[in-house]
């Protein structure tokens, strides 16, 4: 261990054993003052990010011609510069892509993989129990290969308008001159420092003189990113998967001296992102699409609003106990199906959407009783699924939210729903050539088995860990895009996109309203919810919910459309994000 202590804003975990996996974060990446955003409006195009840095970019990109592909790249890029707690190059990510020419929806597969030479017993400590997991997380253990860089190439080759290499110059020219620290970004790298200083890279940049922390207000660069842009640039993502910086990414993994992994450089160049087809469903005549496994968020939010729908949430008020019961309980259904079946789809046996088919969600939401929470919801069995073969549930730990999230509609209507991820606030740590390398590999279940049964998210070599983040496109009825949507936090992503799209629906609210509102979810341990919304504690307590109130650290940003097609855009208060649109 590198005598790190850990200070963690968190709730109280509920009715979980006590072993080294549960003690991960539900917020290290440390929440900041809320802070009432600015709405931005527009006809032709909007962009909203996580950071003001980023969303000009965005909309710089847009304002050019380009598409929204163009401007998630350009964004994206800058934000592994200006918010490297959050994602980049050196992390991975899910984008779903609406093609506004051929009215299709599709979804690119960014997360990382384990290294080939990974086994189910990388996360066992000595003793054979479950590693802490700081012990794991922090250094070359828990680095998965990237995928960033070969997901925002596979997009730009399938939907890219404008060159390669110009969607580099927002980062490039702003690493080479130097960005303003923001309040969160000086306050995150204050309140990691005994982590952040275990590395020399890492410790001289965000500690420049070796000691004092950068302050929000000072101008700093990053030359080396800029370098390794620009590298990019002309070799495209083979720059970064193959050759030098792929040789010293592989050797600063495996030469961690206190934490060493596994990857190689043939891990790195072997990496491919993948097109899928995204998993899709109706609520309440809207198409909801969103990103399918290795991601748990688009099948788990889809199971809820199926569920939902079966209950009448419009006749019930925005802040009635008993609308909150419901998607409770509808949440718990969909998070014990995600524990037990959900994971890479070449990995396991999954049943998909199979989950979604009408008499299974009747099945489920019958199991939901009105007047008390049901103290036994387990994972249920779609039909003609008893027979294949099953892994044991494994149980739901509060995720370091090391994430953002950007929403993009460009001037034909292309719309951008995209997510990123270093997983842990600042990764493993591991700065290399400018950018944070990730720790994503922790997101794999510690556990191989349990109960004699394997888990279906341990670790195997080549495998991506499952990912609870959800990009989100809603259409509505007539088939026109109503709401783009995502957001940052762990494995509570998937329930401030519920809320969020419940809110929106059902309850007619408007996008600021909406993001505004306390965070209430629900991950199968009992209800999370903001101090905003401590008069449905006790109310939800009488029908059996346990109940922790705290800080709930999401990263939200939305378009909603109204019927004429106008945009609004707005991004969540608790972050630094802003919209912008014309």
């Amino acid at each position: 261990m590198r005598g790190v202590v850990a200070v963690l804003f968190v709730f109280v975990v509920l009715n979980q054993d006590v072993s080294a996996q549960e003690a991960r974060p539900a917020n290290p990446e440390m929440v900041t003052p809320v802070m009432r955003g600015q709405v931005a409006s527009g006809a032709q195009i909007m962009a909203v990010t996580a950071h003001p840095e980023a969303t000009r970019a965005a909309f710089d990109i847009l304002s050019r011609g380009g598409s929204a592909a163009d401007a998630a790249i350009a964004a994206e890029l800058v934000l592994g510069l200006v918010e490297p707690q959050s994602s980049g190059i050196g992390g991975g990510g899910f984008a779903v892509y609406y093609d506004a020419k051929t009215k299709k929806v599709t979804s690119f597969d960014g997360r990382e993989t384990a290294p080939n030479a990974a086994g189910k017993y990388l996360f066992r400590a000595e003793d054979g129990k479950p590693m802490e997991f700081y012990d794991a997380a922090i250094g070359g253990r828990a680095v998965g290969v990237p995928g960033e860089l070969r997901m925002l190439e596979m997009m730009h080759k399938k939907y890219g308008a404008l060159d390669w290499r110009d969607l580099m110059m927002p980062a490039i020219t702003l690493a080479e001159n130097g960005f303003i620290v923001t309040p969160r970004l000086g306050a995150v790298v204050e309140g990691d420092e005994l982590k952040l200083k275990n590395f020399i890279d890492t410790k001289l940049y965000f500690f420049p003189d070796a000691v004092t922390p950068i302050r929000a207000g000072d101008r700093l660069a990053n030359t080396i990113y800029a370098r390794t842009l620009r590298k990019i640039a002309i070799e495209g993502a083979d720059g970064f998967y193959k050759g030098d910086i792929a040789e010293r990414i592989s050797k600063a993994v495996q030469e961690d001296f206190e934490n060493p992994g596994l990857m190689s450089v043939e891990d790195l160049s072997n990496y491919k992102a993948i097109e899928r087809a995204p998993v899709c469903d109706f609520y309440r005549g809207y198409q909801v699409c969103s990103m399918g496994e290795p991601s748990s968020g688009g099948l788990s939010l889809l199971i809820s609003l199926k569920i939902l729908e079966k209950f009448n949430l419009a006749a019930l008020d925005k802040n009635s106990v008993q609308a909150w019961h419901l998607i409770g309980e509808a949440s718990r259904l969909a998070f014990a199906d995600r524990n037990y079946y959900m994971g890479d789809p070449s990995y396991i046996q999954s049943p998909g959407t199979r989950l979604l088919a009408p008499e299974y969600i009747a099945q489920r939401a019958a199991l939901i009783s009105q007047g008390k929470a049901n103290p036994n919801i387990m994972y249920g069995v779609p039909k003609d699924w008893g027979a294949q073969k099953k892994a044991t549930p494994e149980p739901v730990y509060p995720k370091p939210p090391g994430t953002t999230h950007l929403s993009i509609v460009d001037g034909a209507g292309n719309i951008v729903s995209m997510t990123n991820s270093v997983e842990d606030s600042f990764g493993s740590r591991m700065m290399m050539d400018g950018f944070m390398l990730n720790n994503q590999l922790t997101d794999f279940s510690f556990m191989p088995e349990a109960d004699g049964k394997l888990i279906a998210n341990r670790v195997e070599g080549g495998k991506r860990p499952r990912s609870t983040m959800t990009p989100v496109i809603v259409f509505a009825p007539n088939g026109v895009p109503k709401m783009v949507i995502g957001s940052a936090g762990g494995s509570a992503i998937m329930g401030y996109v519920l809320q969020r799209i419940v809110a929106v629906i059902d309850w007619n609210m408007d996008v600021q309203s909406a993001l505004d509102a306390p965070n209430i979810v629900n991950r199968g341990r009992g209800f999370e919810m903001e101090f905003g919304a401590s008069d449905l504690a006790q109310p939800l307590r009488d029908k059996g919910h346990p109940v922790e109130m705290g800080d709930l650290n999401s990263g939200l940003t939305a378009i909603v459309f109204d019927t004429q097609g106008r945009m609004t855009g707005y991004a969540d208060p608790r972050r630094e994000g802003t919209a912008q649109g014309r």
